[in-house]
């Protein structure tokens, strides 16, 4: 599963460093904003069934990889 996020990641940011620095703030370094965001929620439910609403998830839950696939497996 922490493969298929990092790839889900990787599209919606564009970039691979995401893959290399799992402890990278998204947000911080522009990687991530409101809209990436719901991309990702959207993304997280079609590929890996993981049905996230955008009003249950604060900005410091998925503000990293690391914490993005923490979150997800959770669900």
């Amino acid at each position: 599963m922490e493969e298929k996020i990092l790839d889900i990641l990787e599209s919606i940011c564009g970039v691979d460093e995401v893959k290399e620095d799992k402890d990278l703030d998204l947000f911080d370094s522009g990687l991530l904003d409101s809209l990436a965001t719901i991309e990702l929620l959207i993304a997280l439910e079609e590929k890996l069934g993981v049905k996230i609403e955008p009003t249950e998830v604060q900005r410091e839950d998925i503000n990293t990889p690391n914490k993005i696939i923490e979150y997800v497996s959770l669900r």
